[in-house]
């Protein structure tokens, strides 16, 4: 069975692909490490890539993991990256994200902010449904503010204009956090949300399974 390489979402770990059905394959999820000081996108994503160490790799980046995902499939071009509810360059990512960049307010980010805006946070990701909502807001409960504030800070200074060939780019049309027209998406999940893994579950997997096992 194929050995494939899931990294998730900013502040989120293995629990942000529980919804999908991976039987076709041999998931191994990639923990997160301590980032250096200022240390940019880039170098992070050969920090992650450290943990893989196969030319050859499958991965699967969702949201802030597939900006990771990107860079790596730049850097390592025999691997097959699939992205999800991503951005493959800064120019995907919608203006009011990168206006951050010059109006840094994400660094005030704190669990005690983190904590109040939960409901807020689950329109914008999408989350559907009791099970979803109570795993979200757990995965959002136990992130670290550190790693958050460091990790928006790489995504607004990223400045990437390169698509690898490498890459499949599979987007929700009804993303909230990274809207569809801002994307050139290669396959479009309708009404997918960002956390379209847990909300179209089955259309994702067997899109998956598509990409992966053909």
């Amino acid at each position: 069975m194929k050995k494939v390489y899931f990294i998730a979402g900013l502040g989120a770990d293995s629990r942000a692909f529980s919804f999908l059905d991976l039987s076709f394959c041999q998931p191994v999820f990639i923990d997160w490490v301590t980032p250096s000081l200022k240390e940019t996108l880039p170098s992070y994503a050969e920090k992650l890539f450290a943990c893989i160490q196969d030319e050859e790799a499958t991965i699967v980046g969702l949201s802030f993991g597939g900006m990771l995902a990107t860079e790596i499939a730049k850097r390592h071009p025999r691997t097959k990256v699939i992205v999800i509810a991503s951005s493959k360059t800064y120019l995907e990512i919608p203006n009011y994200l990168r206006f951050w960049r010059h109006f840094p307010i994400y660094k005030f980010h704190s669990n005690k902010i983190k904590n109040s805006a939960g409901n807020f946070v689950l329109s914008i990701l999408g989350a559907k449904g009791t099970e979803q909502k109570k795993l979200q807001l757990q995965i959002m409960k136990e992130s670290d503010a550190v790693f958050t504030r460091w990790a928006m800070d790489a995504v607004v200074n990223w400045r990437n204009t390169t698509v690898p060939p490498n890459v499949v780019h599979i987007h929700g049309t009804a993303d909230k956090l990274l809207p569809y027209r801002y994307v050139k998406a290669d396959y479009a999940i309708k009404d997918g949300e960002h956390v379209m893994v847990m909300d179209r579950p089955k259309e994702v997997s067997e899109l998956l399974k598509k990409l992966i096992t053909t």
